[in-house]
């Protein structure tokens, strides 16, 4: 039986400037996945960094406000939200909230660096 806690999962700053905990991955654990799970918070009045994977996404979001960008869409999200992001979709995410945004992430298949592209800021 694997059970992963949270607290016992390194955080790091994902290339997205998300901060991340990685739940589930084949290639951390003798798990047969073919998806990756995570843990992410975007703190209050940050932006992950606009980028895109070739491989689909889903967020669920735990806690937090913000609004989802997708291509050319947006939209405000809650908790209880549900969202798909297509593969090689440009996307980002803003916390515009007053509390951390927290949400899990699950990346079929499992994320793998060379998979992600990060678009440089527009700053």
């Amino acid at each position: 039986m694997l059970i992963q806690k949270l607290s016992e999962c390194p955080e790091f700053t994902a290339g997205d400037g998300t901060l991340l905990r990685e739940l589930l991955h084949p290639d951390k654990q003798a798990i047969a996945l073919r998806y990756s799970l995570a843990h992410a918070i975007v703190p209050v009045g940050q932006t992950s960094l606009p980028h895109a994977l070739t491989t689909s996404e889903v967020y669920y979001i735990l806690s937090g406000q913000g609004e989802m960008h997708i291509n050319d869409e947006h939209q405000a999200v809650e908790p209880g939200d549900t969202v798909y992001i297509p593969p090689n979709a440009k996307q980002f995410i803003h916390n515009n909230g007053i509390e951390p945004l927290v949400f899990i992430c699950l990346v079929d298949p499992a994320w793998r660096k060379e998979d992600e592209m990060i678009y440089p800021s527009d700053d």
